[in-house]
């Protein structure tokens, strides 16, 4: 069926909606532009004065002209340290290169020296887990100082620091999934295994540096006096180590190198899922009112078939058990000519929305057809009469359906994001492949109010006024806490994007999910 659109523009509320997004996308594109400007236009001037290219100019002579990328937590890390970590300070994106998909991993070097915060880790990691999933070619741009010493405790040994960039480097390689790197600049300690666990490696002259330990390391452990270039400089490792493959220029030749690399490989074997793509339409609407229809809180009724008309080709959209378990909107449609399934809270999730979402997940499953979940859940039913009816075990069967499907699933959180039903709605936990956030999100166990509840009933005796500042510190505490913001800079998601680049960065998304190899579907037990 072809969706309608009942917006009125010149209702109070319209306009009250719209002045309110339109201050959250204002705070967002702000803040999303000063990420993109590194560590600021001094550092980026000396950047230039050593005749370097900056990382996002390397990666816009490395990309297709004119390709698009979808660029991966850009505020990753913001506010999270005293200093300033613009995009956690590597750029991770994905796009066109010699007509690839590829996976391009940045070092910003005007980012405190491209070193690695605790945040650099895990969204190199991130990228790393994205490419590994969708066999994406994985370019390194490398201009790094390595571990940031002051919080070496929180990079260096667990399971998911530093180490595991290469693990994962092994791993890929192993699975035929090329690692292509190019040196731009100093690669050290352990980042020196970046290149040395690539399969192919360029190396500027008279920038790029490669070595375990520096001069000065060196003289402390060894008392041998040696200069950088000398060390580790590109002829030392194109003409004796043997660990760089070609000599360069410098940045532009060696981005040249890297792109005759990537034009080389072999074909890619499709193991992906293969869509009967129809032309895309755009849909009827324009994204822009949407502004005026979202209500100002995740509590208000959400119009959920208004950013349909305004996501989905043509506004069509087949619905799929319309008229039962109605608080969650199930369907199809088609994303940029891409058939898709949608699940989109429209209330608390019931035993009947569980079963519905349960079977519809498993349906497109059985087709090979894309999940989109757009999430604005407060949690699962509670009470007696939805304990009586199951509502555990009803709840339990979709998170285990959403768990084990393995077709392309893509998230977007566009209100509340509660409890359980994060997760049966393909939170963080549930390897959505990417997972997007809305300014006017927010994501906790619960709601603040309720948490409240809770914890008052357990504040014993206490006066008035002692319970009033016990209950203002929380809120403040909670409101900080489940802001996007919060959560976009630890990398609870791959991004907190503009509403109204939500078709396009889906379009994105999917166009690169749709390269994730099929695997068998299993599933374990379900208690019926």
């Amino acid at each position: 069926m072809i969706l309608t659109s009942e917006v009125q523009p010149q209702s109070s509320e319209y306009r009250s909606n719209k002045a309110y997004h339109e201050q959250l996308r204002d705070e967002l594109l702000q803040k999303l532009e000063a990420a993109r400007q590194g560590g600021g236009a001094k550092r980026v001037a000396q950047q230039r004065q050593r005749g370097k290219l900056t990382a996002r100019e390397r990666i816009a002579l490395l990309k297709d002209p004119g390709a698009q990328e979808l660029e991966l937590s850009q505020l990753a890390g913001h506010e999270l340290y005293d200093e300033q970590v613009a995009c956690g300070g590597i750029i991770t994106t994905i796009t066109r290169v010699c007509d690839r998909s590829c996976m391009i991993m940045a070092h910003d070097q005007t980012v405190k020296a491209g070193s690695y915060f605790p945040v650099t880790v895990k969204k190199h990691l991130r990228a790393q887990e994205i490419a590994a999933s969708l066999g994406l070619v994985c370019l390194y741009l490398v201009d790094s100082g390595g571990a940031y010493l002051p919080k070496q405790s929180e990079v260096f040994a667990d399971a998911q620091h530093f180490g595991r960039i290469f693990f994962n480097q092994a791993r890929m390689s192993a699975a035929g999934i090329p690692q292509l790197s190019s040196i731009h600049g100093s690669c050290i300690a352990g980042g020196a295994y970046i290149p040395a666990m690539s399969e192919y490696t360029v190396m500027v002259r008279g920038q790029g540096r490669i070595f375990l330990a520096g001069p000065a390391l060196v003289k402390a452990a060894t008392g041998e006096e040696v200069s950088a270039e000398e060390l580790g400089g590109a002829q030392v490792h194109a003409t004796q180590s043997g660990l760089v493959d070609e000599l360069c220029e410098n940045d532009e030749q060696a981005l040249e190198r890297l792109r005759a690399m990537v034009a080389r490989l072999p074909a890619a074997v499709s193991h992906g899922f293969q869509q009967d793509f129809a032309s895309s339409l755009m849909p009827r609407y324009e994204m822009e009112d949407l502004l005026g229809v979202m209500p100002q809180t995740p509590k208000s009724p959400w119009p959920g078939y208004e950013l349909l008309a305004r996501l989905l080709d043509d506004s069509a959209f087949d619905p799929f058990k319309e008229a039962y378990g109605s608080t969650l909107i199930t369907g199809f449609g088609r994303i940029a000519g891409i058939a898709v399934g949608i699940l989109m809270n429209q209330g608390v999730l019931g035993v009947a929305g569980a079963r519905k979402g349960c079977h519809f997940i498993d349906l497109c499953q059985s087709r090979g057809t894309p999940l989109i979940f757009l999430q604005n859940i407060s949690g699962f039913m509670v009470g007696r009469e939805a304990e009586a009816e199951g509502i555990a075990k009803e709840g339990a069967k979709m998170v285990q359906a959403v768990a084990c499907a393995e077709v392309p699933k893509i998230t977007v959180i566009i209100g509340g994001s509660h409890g359980a039903g994060n997760y049966a709605m393909c939170g963080r936990a549930f390897a959505a492949d990417f997972l997007f956030t809305w300014p006017q999100a927010r994501i906790s166990v619960m709601g603040a109010e309720q948490a409240w509840s809770v914890l008052q009933s357990r504040s014993g005796n206490l006066s008035s006024q002692s319970l009033e500042r016990k209950k203002k510190t929380f809120f403040e505490r909670w409101q900080q806490e489940s802001s996007p913001y919060y959560a976009t800079a630890r990398l609870w998601d791959d991004g907190l994007i503009d509403p109204l680049k939500t078709r396009e960065v889906l379009s994105l998304a999917l166009a690169a999910a749709l390269t994730k190899p099929r695997k068998e579907f299993s599933r374990g037990v379900i208690r019926m």
